[in-house]
């Protein structure tokens, strides 16, 4: 059997064992492969695109409508094509997660915490739910029933939903430093007791159990396959998007030695520059816009994971081998 044939046969398998609801897996193409290219494409080249992913047309044509209802993704018609593009509040949610799944490695931390309170006095508990759900969407752990807190967390996203919902007098933000001559212990004890590091420590792990050996196929290959790569880079992000959206990013001070966040971080990094070339081909080739052919990629998109123009790996592949 040849090697391309083993590559090919290993990201099959990975798919097959792979769970993609369409819904869930159309977001993740929009927002890694489409976002940068515009936001807009032709239905029928979306429905080519995603088949070898095992979607078929009616599935994608569901989780379209789907995705409307849901006010991530507007039609046009013109003629007998349709072309969806991102709303503005679906492009919103992306830029939120985009600034955490293809984020530059963490600096130190500084020992300062983000505490947020919110008053469930004055709040319908409909609302209240809504702030949880959101908070722990941006890693927040839950200190008490009404305050959050968070080492690093995104202030500007933290204000963003206080605003959406309308609750700017019934929360308040305020930050808080480390008492230096208190140590790291009773911070780890609080963040063990705030967020269930156990699960995400053996999600991670499985993810680089199920792409580390891709990585050291893929990068003894001198040119990729354009569907192959494209197949890998979508896989690639639809797991680690998967697990990362659920991982409040603590700073290393405050996890075990061990924890295998930081692995996972490094390999999807290599892994995705690895397949980015040849998965920009494929896409160029197999999405159509309003206007023809797909535009040039956003110069923004050159930027994730710290530069995927001529940057040295963050991990060596002997380290991605045997941690």
């Amino acid at each position: 059997m040849s090697k391309n044939k083993k590559i090919q046969d290993a990201i099959i398998e990975l798919r097959d064992k792979t769970t993609l609801r369409a819904k869930s897996l159309l977001v993740t193409v929009y927002g890694d492969a489409i976002l940068p290219h515009g936001g807009s494409v032709w239905l029928g080249s979306l429905i080519n695109l995603v088949e070898p992913l095992g979607l078929s047309e009616r599935m994608v044509r569901t989780a379209v409508f789907r995705l409307s209802k849901d006010q991530w993704l507007t039609s046009t018609q013109i003629g007998r094509r349709s072309y969806y593009k991102l709303t503005e509040i679906g492009r919103r949610r992306f830029e939120t997660a985009h600034r955490r799944i293809y984020a530059s490695p963490q600096k130190s931390w500084n020992g300062e915490w983000l505490m947020v309170v919110v008053n469930k006095a004055n709040l319908p508990q409909e609302t209240r739910d809504q702030l949880r759900r959101e908070f722990q969407w941006l890693g927040f752990g839950t200190v008490s029933p009404n305050v959050f807190a968070h080492p690093a967390a995104d202030i500007r996203a933290v204000r963003q939903i206080i605003q959406d919902l309308d609750v700017t007098d019934q929360v308040v933000t305020m930050g808080a430093r480390a008492d230096r001559h208190s140590g790291t212990a009773p911070h780890r004890n609080m963040v063990h007791s705030s967020w269930d590091l156990d699960q995400l420590s053996k999600d991670y792990n499985h993810f680089l159990d199920a792409f580390r050996p891709l990585y050291h196929a893929l990068s003894g290959e001198s040119e990729i396959n354009p569907e192959s790569a494209f197949m890998v880079r979508t896989l690639l992000i639809h797991e680690y998007r998967r697990i990362m959206l659920r991982d409040p990013m603590l700073p290393d001070e405050l996890l075990n030695t061990d924890w295998p966040g930081s692995t996972a971080a490094s390999l999807c990094a290599n892994l995705y520059r690895l397949c980015t070339p040849s998965a920009e081909k494929h896409l160029e080739n197999q999405l159509e816009t309003a206007e023809g052919p797909l535009p040039d990629v956003s110069p923004y998109f050159f930027n994730r994971f710290g530069g995927l123009d001529g940057i040295a790996e963050t991990t060596s592949n002997e380290e991605l081998l045997t941690l």
